[in-house]
C-alpha cells in the first residue's frame, strides 16, 4: 500500500491492513490515530515507538493467533496477507525430517516450558539457525524470554510494515 493510500484509507482499512503486520489492536488504533504521516520513516518510527508499549496479555494473545515456526499452517485461521508473510519469512526454512522432528520437539518442550509458541523472525535464517535459536532459548528463565518474545513479535511486526507500507 503506499502511504498516501494508507492516509486516506478509511479507519477500518487502515487498522485491518496494521493487523495483518501484528494481532494487537492498540497498536494498530494508535497508528491509525495518528494519520496522516509524512512519510514512511515518520509511520515507522511511531510503529517501533509503540511496539515498546505492549503489554505481556497483548503479546501473549497475538501469540495465539501466530503459526509455529516450521508449521505450515496456523493455529487460528490467518488472512492471505499474513500466510503471505508467514511463507516469506520461514522461506529458508526447507527441513529435512530430522530436522522437521527436531523443531517439532523443541517446539512441544518451548510450549511445555513458557505456555506459549517459540516465536522468531526467521526472515533469512535457515532452519538450522532456528532450531539453534530454539534450543539456546530453552535455557532462558521465564522473564528473560518475554522479554525476547517482545522484541521479535516487534521486529516481525516492523518487518511486514516496512515490506508493505511504501513511499
Amino acid at each position: 500500500m503506499q502511504l498516501v493510500e494508507f492516509n486516506k484509507a478509511s479507519q477500518q482499512d487502515a487498522i485491518t491492513f496494521l493487523k495483518h503486520c501484528v494481532q494487537i489492536p492498540s497498536w494498530s488504533q494508535q497508528l491509525e490515530a495518528k494519520r496522516p504521516f509524512e512519510s514512511v520513516k515518520a509511520v515507522m518510527e511511531l510503529a517501533k515507538q509503540q511496539a515498546s508499549t505492549w503489554t505481556w496479555d497483548e503479546i501473549k494473545t497475538a501469540l495465539d493467533k501466530h503459526p509455529r515456526i516450521g508449521e505450515k499452517k496456523a493455529q487460528a485461521e490467518l488472512s492471505e496477507l499474513e500466510q503471505d508473510f508467514s511463507k516469506r519469512e520461514q522461506a529458508a526454512i526447507n527441513v529435512d525430517r530430522e530436522t522437521e522432528e527436531a523443531l517439532l520437539k523443541g517446539n512441544i518442550a518451548y510450549e511445555n516450558k513458557y505456555g506459549y509458541i517459540f516465536l522468531i523472525k526467521a526472515s533469512g535464517l535457515n532452519s538450522g539457525e532456528v532450531l539453534q535459536a530454539l534450543n539456546y532459548r530453552l535455557l532462558n528463565d521465564a522473564d528473560s524470554e518475554k522479554r525476547i518474545v517482545h522484541h521479535q513479535l516487534a521486529e516481525i511486526a516492523l518487518l511486514r510494515l516496512s515490506q508493505e507500507l511504501q513511499s
